[in-house]
C-alpha cells in the first residue's frame, strides 16, 4: 500500500480528530501546519504535517520531589 502523502481539510481533521473548522481558523490566524491551495482546494502535505505535530511535542513539567528526612 502506498502511503499518503497529502491531506485534504477532512482527513486532517479525521487524523488529529479535531473539527474541520478548527483547521480553517487555524489558516485564519495563521497557526497550524503549512498548507497549499491547488484550484480552490486546500491540501496539506504529510511532510509539513509530520513537522508540525514534532513542534507540537512537549515534555511534562517535573514535580519537585518532596524531601524525605
Amino acid at each position: 500500500m502506498q502511503e499518503k502523502i497529502c491531506f485534504t481539510q477532512k482527513e486532517l481533521a479525521r487524523r488529529w480528530t479535531i473539527s474541520h473548522r478548527t483547521l480553517e481558523r487555524w489558516r485564519w490566524t495563521g497557526e497550524g501546519p503549512a498548507f497549499m491551495k491547488i484550484g480552490g482546494r486546500i491540501i496539506y502535505r504529510l511532510e509539513d504535517v509530520l513537522a508540525h505535530e514534532q513542534a507540537q511535542l512537549r515534555q511534562p513539567a517535573r514535580c519537585p520531589r518532596a524531601r524525605l528526612s
